[in-house]
């Protein structure tokens, strides 16, 4: 399997993350979001600002990397979290990522 986080620069380029804590919220809020990955040094604020909102919802999750790596990988600073608003883009993701999230991609899809 190639790279995930060489996919999530694609995710971006393709306008289909939203990078940030803030912007993760706002498309969590929207029902944009498919899939929230979290850096795994995020501060506990920022981790609770997220999962405040993960919690009344079916949206996947993950804890990926540093947030160094996660702002490399979408093209910006360090960040704590990043949502993927693609459904594909999740799936796919995931299966690179090689890891099951706290809840499953096709709960989190919405059609």
């Amino acid at each position: 399997m190639g790279d995930p986080m060489a996919l999530l620069g694609l995710a971006r380029r393709a306008g289909a993350v939203a990078t940030g804590t803030g912007s993760t919220r706002r498309a969590l809020k929207e029902g944009r979001a498919r899939l929230v990955l979290l850096a795994q040094d995020a501060s506990e604020t920022q981790r609770d600002k997220v999962m405040k909102l993960l919690r009344h919802g079916k949206t996947p999750r993950a804890t990926v990397g540093t947030r160094q790596a996660l702002g490399l990988a979408v093209g910006s600073a360090p960040v704590s979290a990043v949502a993927v608003t693609d459904g594909e883009f999740a799936k796919e993701l995931v299966a690179r990522l090689g890891v099951e999230p706290e809840i499953s991609v096709e709960n989190g899809t919405r059609r």
